[in-house]
């Protein structure tokens, strides 16, 4: 069973699904939280959800897609905690279409959270990671980011760049003591993925999708 005493992690996308599993396991470790989301009332619940690891858990609001909401979360990590370890960028959104399919809205949106938003807090992070002599990065990648999945053009996109950010990262900062990985998840019933389903295949294909997974 790993420990993670004495370490600092902040998670993205934590108010809810794996995000919020992580953060809530990063607790039961030892770590001290920061719980991050756009959404903070989410977040809090997460931080109500830690019981008597509550007071490990920091809630905290961010957008990660925005540079001046990241630089300002960061600030207030170096100025009340002071240390950071670990980064999981878990925050993302999704899109159903080909490319016929995916309007430059969609296309610029998923862009924003997914992988502006990576790079966004992974430059933010590098500093504080630095100052403790290394730390580590998850990126929260996906399956779509090794093979193509019919109608996740713009997600398949942005995953395989959160790929590839990860590899560039890593080799970059390695000789640093800091350590970039990803996971590539498949399909995770999460509330986020489920309420996605509800809304873009409605009745009888939400139940084969179901028996697929």
């Amino acid at each position: 069973m790993f420990r993670l005493d004495e370490k600092v992690a902040l998670v993205t996308g934590a108010g809810s699904g794996i995000g919020r599993a992580v953060a809530l396991l990063f607790a039961r470790r030892g770590a001290r939280v920061v719980v991050a989301d756009v959404d903070e009332a989410a977040a809090r619940e997460t931080c109500d959800l830690g019981g008597e690891h509550a007071l490990l858990l920091l809630p905290a609001q961010v957008d990660v897609g925005d540079e001046q909401s990241v630089a300002r979360l960061f600030e207030r990590v170096a100025n009340e905690i002071g240390e950071l370890d670990i980064l999981v960028n878990n925050a993302g959104v999704s899109h159903v279409g080909n490319v016929e399919a995916t309007g430059l809205e969609d296309f610029q949106r998923l862009f924003r959270v997914n992988v502006q938003g990576v790079f966004l807090c992974t430059r933010a992070a590098i500093p504080l990671f630095q100052k403790s002599d290394g730390g580590v990065i998850l990126n929260m990648a996906s399956v779509a980011s090794l093979i193509a999945v019919p109608d996740r053009f713009a997600y398949g996109m942005t995953k395989g760049a959160v790929l590839s950010m990860t590899h560039s990262i890593a080799l970059d900062y390695v000789g640093q003591g800091i350590r970039c990985n990803a996971i590539c998840p498949t399909r995770v019933h999460t509330p986020f993925v489920d309420d996605f389903i509800a809304k873009n295949y409605p009745g009888e294909e939400a139940l084969k999708l179901e028996e697929l997974s």
